[in-house]
Parts: structure tokens; C-alpha cells; sequence
């Protein structure tokens, strides 16, 4: 019987180690490429979409007082329209209260509260960047 010389053999298990390798990693790409990515949420601003920060100078206020809301943008032009909405039975809806950009990326925004209770309130700009919310009781 023939005996293979050592450094046949060293190859021959290199060779089948290697291909091992390469199955299990493209079998990982494989994996994480059927694994679903977890949604999004529509308040959350994905990388690469503008940010915009608000405060309201009142937490509390009577019914039809005015409350204004200031704050800063990053990613949206100056200029770019933005719109006061409040959550109205689980779904948001855009008040009478707009404004737009201006330089140094602020804004302020005065809007007019009319329904009693705790009013959630956020600031969209270019129809889909969205600031967190900010609760005002309205007495």
C-alpha cells in the first residue's frame, strides 16, 4: 500500500477545512438575510430623515388658551412647512397651527387647545419627520 506524503495530506485537510468554512458562512449570510428586520415606528426618524425637537412654555391651560410650542430641526431645509397635530382617538390629526423653518433651524408654533383633557401633541415636518410628544392638560 501507497502512503500519501505528509504535506499531500496537510493540503487535503486544509482543502476540506477551508470548504467547510465557506458552506457555514454562506449559510449565515443565507440566515440573516431571510431574518425579517423588526419595523419601524412611524414617530422614530431613521437615519438619514430630519429630527425635530419640541417644548411647550405651558403644561397646563384653559379650554381655547393658546400654548406655544418652540424647538430646533436637523435635516430639514430652511423653509420646509411644519404642522402642529394632536392624537384624536388613537390617530393623529393635523391642528390649524403651522409654520414654517427658519434660519438657525428653529421654529416657533402657537397653537389653540379646545378639547378638555390630556392633549398629545407632536410637530411634523416634510410629511413624515415627527418630533416625540409632549402632553398639555387642557382644563
Amino acid at each position: 500500500m501507497k502512503s500519501l506524503p505528509r504535506s499531500r495530506c496537510a493540503r487535503s485537510i486544509a482543502a476540506v477545512l477551508l470548504s467547510a468554512a465557506v458552506l457555514t458562512a454562506g449559510a449565515a449570510d443565507a440566515l440573516a438575510a431571510a431574518t425579517p428586520k423588526p419595523p419601524t415606528s412611524p414617530s422614530a426618524s431613521p437615519a438619514g430623515q430630519g429630527v425635530i425637537t419640541i417644548k411647550a412654555d405651558k403644561s397646563e391651560v384653559k379650554a381655547g388658551g393658546e400654548v406655544t410650542f418652540n424647538g430646533r430641526t436637523k435635516g430639514l431645509k430652511v423653509g420646509s412647512k411644519l404642522v402642529l397635530q394632536h392624537r384624536n382617538n388613537g390617530k393623529w390629526t393635523t391642528l390649524q397651527a403651522s409654520t414654517t423653518v427658519k434660519n438657525g433651524s428653529s421654529y416657533s408654533l402657537t397653537g389653540k387647545l379646545n378639547t378638555k383633557g390630556e392633549e398629545e401633541l407632536r410637530v411634523m415636518g416634510d410629511g413624515k419627520t415627527v418630533s416625540p410628544t409632549v402632553v398639555v392638560n387642557v382644563r
